[in-house]
């Protein structure tokens, strides 16, 4: 079970006002936010997403095949994420859409990078009646 993980960021200030808008739309907040790191949740003592300024104190850089996912409620939450992270300026890597068959158990995902270039994907499985 994960517990918690980080992307890095160059701009700690400025990623941090784009994670606030793009996860408080599937209902995450900060739950810790200190000098170098902050945490994003439903509480800490679940799983949770960080950005970190490197602790080595070098460049934040993207890993080639690493990503986030992150589990929304319903397809509307999927596409609103999604919406979202472009218009803060985020880069779109996949519209919001059905992989693989449609209906029950479907696998409804977007994927986009966030201002560092960090890969995240939102998703949600089920069909269209799944609540946002």
């Amino acid at each position: 079970m994960l517990g918690y993980a980080t992307v890095g960021t160059n701009d700690f200030d400025r990623a941090k006002v784009f994670f606030d808008d793009v996860f408080s739309l599937i209902g995450l907040k900060r739950v810790i936010d200190m000098d170098r790191v902050c945490y994003w949740g439903t509480d800490f003592l679940e799983a949770a997403i960080g950005v970190v300024k490197p602790f080595d104190g070098g460049p934040a850089n993207v890993g080639n095949g690493g990503m986030l996912a992150l589990k929304a409620g319903g397809r509307a939450a999927v596409d609103a994420v999604h919406a979202r992270a472009l218009a803060l300026g985020g880069r779109d890597e996949g519209a919001p859409g059905v992989r693989g068959p449609d209906g029950e158990g479907a696998y409804y995902g977007a994927y986009f990078r966030d201002l560092d270039g960090n890969k995240f994907v939102v998703f949600a499985i089920g069909g269209p009646a799944v609540p946002f």
